[in-house]
């Protein structure tokens, strides 16, 4: 379900650094309108996605608030995913062979291609020796 602070989530995305300070008046600039009341209490920027609709755009957008201060009205959003393409799930209804294209199996192999990397020497082949039992 779409929300109103949505638009949050990218502009949060588009910032450089780790580290975004910000004054309750620059989110509201970012949002286009004010804040609830209540963004006056230490509570309505926790990172419990439960909380607020707003909470789990910043979550999302791969960042947790720190350093709140309700007081003077600021407050730092820390990166907490690394900067790049997002990770989406695909629902479990997704067609793994949809027609007219390759399925989604080849679409991420496709997409993964390259990325795992193993040290030199390594065998992917042979046994860590990790035993997975079920029954522990």
């Amino acid at each position: 379900m779409a929300s109103r602070y949505d638009q949050f989530g990218p502009f949060l995305e588009g910032q450089r650094g780790e580290s975004i300070p910000l004054t309750f008046q620059q989110v509201e600039g970012a949002l286009g309108f004010q804040l609830p009341a209540s963004k006056r209490y230490p509570a309505w920027w926790s990172n419990n996605p439960s909380n607020n609709p707003m909470t789990r755009v910043w979550l999302d957008a791969g960042f947790m608030t720190e350093h709140v201060n309700t007081t003077i009205g600021k407050l730092v959003f820390r990166r907490v995913r690394p900067r790049g393409p997002k990770l989406v799930a695909i629902p479990p209804s997704a067609s793994l062979r949809p027609r007219g294209g390759p399925g989604v199996i080849a679409r991420l192999q496709a997409a993964l291609a390259g990325t795992v990397k193993y040290a030199p020497g390594f065998d992917s082949t042979q046994s860590t020796g990790e035993t997975w039992d079920a029954e522990r």
